[in-house]
This record gives structure tokens, sequence and C-alpha cells, in this order.
């Protein structure tokens, strides 16, 4: 592939500015249902929210009590953002009082064995998503299951395939035009973008990491490796940290270590996700499947199905009925990416906001342009490190980090990355001016200087403001949740809702309670049978 200088000159025409801003957003939010005291929620998913099963906005994750709400995909930034403050004021204003917990590490737990797994019902698809999550509680406890994230789901247009396969014809007269050789170049070209996005995956807990503080109620009495500085009544925390979300601590799963999947092509990746789910666990082995007639997890290999396969970011295509992740990109290819290293931003009553989807566009885009040469053992080890480094130590003053095997400045790789960003920010805003018949909106290089600010002084990046107002302004931790928590509960609340927005949210809700009723009255085998049948192209190694 070309440098990402010759294809920006390449695409830096009318047409080729205007497939760059035809991308393709969607978010995925997560947070814990709050009772009026500060606990954790254990009723169930409230009716007026719908079937969890089958709503397409308001579903559950782990939990009952962790929502997680999800856009419909959009080209336009205002309206996606405005779509999601919709799905949580309709949320809150129908939770009987509860609040949202805002940021990603959970409130106080007194028991682990209080933490309700979410319930689908009782067809055969809804028992298989609870006893999918009773292995996770098994295999790694509940607690960490209740970490809330932001998911950010992203593809580029057709116009700009179009632009960019002519590009590769052009360079190489003996590629095979078809649509089957374009859509191979279409997989092709996100894998690139994924070990791109790999390389440089420490860019998100840099500027986005929010959570390098916690109440020491989650800790308990593990052992843990971190020196914790503790503050208030029980606010620990590690002074230079981004993400203990993304940290051991967190959201992390020690088995998966020996899996080496790789992300060098599709069919690569595929096969190292099939012997994943094929590959047994002598760990998992020890909790039993079935034990005395009832189940404890769906299988004992490392992956019980490959939703469990954790990742900072992966390769998606929209499945079609009954179809498994793998199966979908195994048939078609890969149609987006999903970003899964956010945490929840505090500072909004959603969860992300405007100027970070900006930033993840041009940074994604970048990932996509720039050439990207294969990953090997020594690679993957320098991405681990660099990611490590950063979620424990990233705003440390002159801290490094190793690029292609040279010792460089997270600074200094930060602002020659910022650097080429901008390149991308000036296209796509002279576009968005002259599509708008604006002359200075240049909201791509405003968002743009946000962040890089966040460079220049690390106290500006997210975990930097949080230390802030948890350390230097002395706030406890707990305390300055619950304040975010009722600011966002009063804004949320009193958000206005057109009739009409409101009718379709009641009517959703309504037509899922429907679906699943549906679903459960249609004849089915026994959920034994059930899962030799979802699992028959499942071989143990």
């Amino acid at each position: 592939m070309k440098s990402f200088n010759e294809v920006i000159k390449h695409l830096d025409t009318s047409a080729g500015r205007q497939s760059l801003l035809g991308m393709q957003r969607g978010i995925e939010r997560e947070a814990l249902r709050i009772d009026e005291q500060g606990h954790l929620a254990n009723d169930a998913h409230p009716k007026a929210l719908g079937s969890a099963l089958t709503h397409s906005r308001i579903t559950t994750d782990y939990s009952e009590s962790l929502l997680e709400f999800i856009t419909p995909v959009n080209q336009n930034i205002e309206v996606l953002l405005e779509g999601l403050t919709q799905t949580h004021a309709y949320s809150v204003q129908n939770m009987y009082g509860q609040r949202l917990w805002p940021v990603s590490m959970p409130c106080y737990v007194g028991d682990e064995a209080d933490i309700a797994i979410a319930k689908y019902g009782s067809s055969n698809v809804g028992k298989m998503k609870t006893l999918y999550r009773q292995g996770l509680t098994h295999r790694y406890g509940a607690l960490m299951q209740i970490i809330a994230g932001v998911h950010f789901n992203f593809s580029v247009s057709t116009q700009l395939w179009d632009q960019l396969f002519a590009l590769k014809l052009a360079n190489s007269p003996t590629v095979d035009n078809t649509e089957c050789s374009k859509q191979a170049f279409i997989s092709e070209s996100y894998f690139g973008l994924i070990r791109n996005y790999r390389r440089l995956v420490w860019v998100m807990p840099y500027l986005f990491g929010s959570s390098p503080s916690l109440c020491s109620s989650f800790v308990k009495d593990q052992t843990v490796d971190f020196d914790f500085e503790k503050t208030g009544k029980g606010t620990l925390y590690l002074p230079y940290a981004t993400s203990l979300r993304m940290s051991d601590l967190g959201y992390t799963n020690k088995e998966q270590d020996t899996l080496n999947i790789s992300y060098n092509s599709l069919p690569e990746y595929l096969s190292g996700v099939e012997a994943a789910i094929c590959k047994p666990s002598q760990t998992f082995a020890e909790i039993g499947v079935k034990v005395d007639g009832q189940y404890r997890q769906l299988n004992s290999n490392i992956l019980q199905i490959e939703n469990e396969f954790y990742s900072p970011i992966r390769a998606k295509r929209v499945t079609q009925a009954n179809e498994k992740p793998s199966e979908a990109l195994s048939r078609a290819g890969v149609e987006y990416i999903e970003v899964r290293a956010l945490d929840v931003n505090p500072y909004s009553p959603i969860g992300i906001d405007a100027s970070q989807v900006r930033f993840l566009d041009l940074f994604l885009l970048h990932c996509l342009l720039s050439s990207s040469s294969y990953t090997d053992d020594s690679g993957e080890a320098e991405i681990s490190a660099n990611l490590n480094t950063v979620i424990l130590n990233g705003r440390k003053p002159g801290q490094t980090l190793q690029r292609n095997g040279e010792t460089i400045t997270i600074k200094a790789w930060l602002v020659a990355l910022f650097d080429e960003l901008n390149i991308l920010a000036l296209m796509l805003d002279k576009q968005e001016n002259e599509q708008n018949g604006t002359q200075d909106a240049n909201r791509y290089q405003v968002a743009l200087s946000e962040w890089r600010e966040a460079v220049e002084d690390p106290s500006k990046t997210l975990s930097g403001r949080v230390l802030d107002d948890v350390v230097v302004k002395g706030k406890d931790h707990g305390d300055w949740v619950k304040s975010l928590m009722s600011a966002y509960h009063q804004q949320l609340s009193t958000y206005p809702l057109s009739e009409q927005t409101l009718q379709q949210y009641q009517d959703e809700a309504r037509d899922s309670i429907a679906k699943q009723q549906a679903i459960e009255a249609e004849p089915s085998v026994d959920f034994d049978t059930f899962l030799v049948d979802y699992f028959k192209d499942v071989v143990s190694q």
C-alpha cells in the first residue's frame, strides 16, 4: 500500500474529501442502574424499557442492572449523539427514580452474590445468553463483569472504497477487478486498520482513559500488585494511571494470553478464533459444565463462545438469523470495526462527547489510510508492553514507549501523530464547510486542538481531570461520582422528549416484549439438544 501522504494526495479532491466524510458510526454505552441510596439496583429490568432480548436500543450486558444503550448507525454526529441522549432520557424517566452510574468502575458492592445475572426469558436463545453469563461468573467473578465501557462502531463509505480500490488497481494491474476481489480488498484494508490501531491503541487510554482511581471496596480482599496511594474515605489511585479498567485489575482474561490470534488477514483471524473456541481449558474444566443437573457454563473451552474473546478492537459484520459472528465474516467479509478500548467519559451525561467522536474519526481514518505491515511476536510484545505502560503510567513526565524497537517519548510520538491527523482534519473541514455553506466551522480542527492540549499537558486528559477532582480538590471518589450522577439524573429526568419520540420508544418497548413472547411461543427442542446443535461444529482439540 502507498504511504499515508501519497493516499491523502490522491484523495484531496472534492470527490475524495466527500468520500472521506461518508463515515458511518454507532455507539454502545454501558451504565449500571443505581438506587437512590447509591447501591447497585437488584430489581428486574424495568418493563417500560421493553425486552432486553429483542429491543434494538435498550438491552443489558452481563448483569440485570448493567444497561446497554445502542444507537442506530448514522453519518451525522449530532443526530447520533442526540439519539443516544434521547435513549438515556427515556430510560431515566422510566426507571422509577433509579440513576445511571456515570463512570466505568462499579459502585460499592457489598456481596458479589447480590449481582444479578441478566435474564432473557424462557426461549433457548434467552437461556443460552443467561447461561453464558453464568459461565463468566464462575470463570472470572461477577465484579469484573459489571465494569462499564463505551464501544464505537465505525465504517467508511462505499465511495471511499471505490477510490481506494481504483488506486489499488492503478498500482497493481494484475488485480482482478471484480466484486469478489473488491470485498477481499475491503476486508484486507480493515485488517490493516486493525493492525495500525493495535499499535496505537495506547492513545485511547492516554487521552480517554478516565479510571485512574476507584473505591477501595472494588479491591476488597484481593491481592493486587499495584502500589496504590489512598485519599479521602477510601479512594485508591495511581498518580500517573489512565485506565485501571483496562489493567489486570479490570476487564482482562489471563487464559486468553495463550491464544495468539493473528490479525494479519481475515482467514488467519478466523482460523485463530475457531481454534480458540475449540481449545480446552484445564482451569475452566475444573468448574464443571453440568453439575448435579444444573449448567454452570456453556462448555469448558477457553472461549465458551467467540464473544468471550476480549480484544480492544473487533472486525464485524451484521449477522443473519442464527449466524455466529465468525460465520458472518466468513460469508461476506468485514463490514465495520468495533473499538472497545474506551472508558465511560464521566464529564458527559451520555458517556462520550462530540469531540471524542471527531477524534476517533480522524484516528481511525489515519489507521485505515496508512500502510500496515504484518505483526510478528516481537511486535505483539511491543503492543502489549506499550499499552500496559500507558495504562499505569501514561501521564508520567518523560514516559517512553517502544516504536519498532526504538525508544520514543509518548509526547514525541503523539506530536507526530497529531500533525498527520491535522492533515485529515483540514480536508474534512474544507469539505464540511463547502457542503454546509460555512467558512470557519472547522469542527475537526477544533476537536483535534482540544485533545492536542492533552498532549502538551497530561493533566488535561480525562484521567488527569479525574485525579484533579478526587486528589487535588480532595473530593472522595464515591462522593464525586454520586455528585455527577445526581446532576446527570436531574438533567436527563427533565430532558424534553417530543410526543412523537416518546411514542416511538413506548411502541418499541411494547413491540420488543411481543417479539420475545413470540419467540418463546415457537416450537422448540429441549435446551440440551439446542446446545448440542449450536456447538455441533465445535470439536475440542
